[in-house]
């Protein structure tokens, strides 16, 4: 079995490892705390105990509803907004109603992610405003993306019930 280990990310077995010796590796991965599993025509997999994936489950959801009742007073949505920065440096290309948007957005996402395990939103609304303030950043990009659409009627658009 072959394992390696890099520094940043958790140290990996393949899925023939995985297959070839099942004990081994769940061994492994049981006295790491996680481990992955990649696979050459597939996307690789993490393998992780049944508490340790509790204990990560019950972590995200107190820290969404912490951050959530910070948003109701004052003085944590003012610290909130003023650590964004920290945590999302591209944060200073948005305005300032752009950026409460995006926090709303995101601890939103944090508690879909949490209570309903729709963990896919939190990257999509991170990755979607991250690309607003590429845009922002850029003055050709943010001019272009202003501009009227030449009068192009791209037909009616169907919002779903």
């Amino acid at each position: 079995m072959s394992v390696s280990h890099l520094a940043a990310e958790p140290e990996s077995v393949s899925f023939t490892d995985l297959s070839r010796n099942p004990k081994g590796v769940a061994a492994r991965a049981a006295a790491l705390g996680h481990l992955r599993v990649t696979h050459r025509d597939a996307p690789d997999m993490v393998l992780t105990t049944a508490v340790r994936a509790e204990h990560a489950e019950e972590n995200l959801t107190t820290a969404s509803r912490l951050f959530l009742a910070l948003m109701k007073q004052d003085d944590g949505a003012k610290s909130l907004l003023l650590a964004l920065p920290e945590v999302f440096p591209w944060v200073r290309h948005l305005d300032a109603e752009e950026v409460r948007a995006f926090t709303v957005e995101l601890l939103g996402a944090l508690s879909d992610a949490a209570e309903l395990g729709a963990g896919e939103v939190v990257h999509r609304t991170i990755v979607s405003w991250r690309a607003t303030a590429r845009v922002n950043a850029d003055p050709d990009q943010l001019r272009e993306s202003r501009r009227p659409l030449d009068g192009d009627d791209l037909g009616p658009v169907e919002v779903p019930a």
